[in-house]
């Protein structure tokens, strides 16, 4: 079941920012998480980290504190290892990982993916890889995928379909041809005043000490 919940637009940016921010604790080492106050300053954003923080636990309430989940990368991930020892090793190459995590980030690109389930999706992308490469002695695994997700039949055809319709669009010349012109990251003079201020405020680290072998 998903929410809707109204936001005002001079919210936005700091709700997506307090968003970010969850993930990234979410998911990653402790070591790997940026301050509050970096993310505000390279953000260009006028709020405070006490703002910030106000509007995480908001966030958090609404999701119940349920921040750790399990992603669609995840789920396909899981079911690719599950469908491989099925295969013998002479037909493993035909199904391949990094192609399906391709789909699946394609997919995520478009708004309407993130209201399938992710066992769903992911289960619809890989179902759609076995038959494009007619790895009919895997329909049964798919079959017992399936239950054990507790998917309907209904869903997963209705997900499959717009997979394969995003898909067939995303492999179109439209979007395959390629962009001449070189990307440029525009940063604004203020911001770049500040990112080059920042850098003397930065600690260096300690020189590691070498030690006989």
């Amino acid at each position: 079941m998903y929410m809707y919940i109204p936001v005002q637009p001079k919210h936005l940016g700091c709700v997506g920012l307090s968003c970010f921010y969850l993930a990234v604790k979410a998911t990653e080492e402790e070591r790997n998480i940026p301050l509050a106050t970096d993310l505000i300053r390279i953000s260009q954003y006028r709020f405070t980290v006490s703002d910030m923080m106000r509007m995480e636990k908001i966030v958090l309430e609404k999701l119940y504190w349920r921040v750790k989940t399990t992603t669609a990368f995840q789920f396909l991930q899981l079911y690719h290892l599950l469908i491989h020892e099925n295969l013998p090793c002479e037909r493993r190459k035909h199904l391949n990982f990094e192609r399906l995590e391709a789909q699946l980030k394609a997919c995520h690109c478009r708004i309407m993916f993130s209201k399938a389930k992710p066992s769903v999706l992911a289960l619809s992308i890989l179902a759609l890889e076995i038959e494009e490469k007619k790895l009919l002695e895997l329909k049964e695994a798919i079959e017992c995928l399936q239950i054990h997700s507790k998917t309907n039949s209904r869903d997963l055809t209705f997900w499959k379909e717009l997979v394969l319709k995003c898909l067939a669009e995303y492999s179109s010349s439209k979007c395959s041809k390629p962009n001449v012109q070189k990307l440029k990251w525009i940063v604004s003079g203020r911001t770049a005043r500040q990112l080059k201020h920042s850098y003397y405020r930065i600690s260096h680290l300690p020189t590691i000490p070498e030690t006989g072998s």
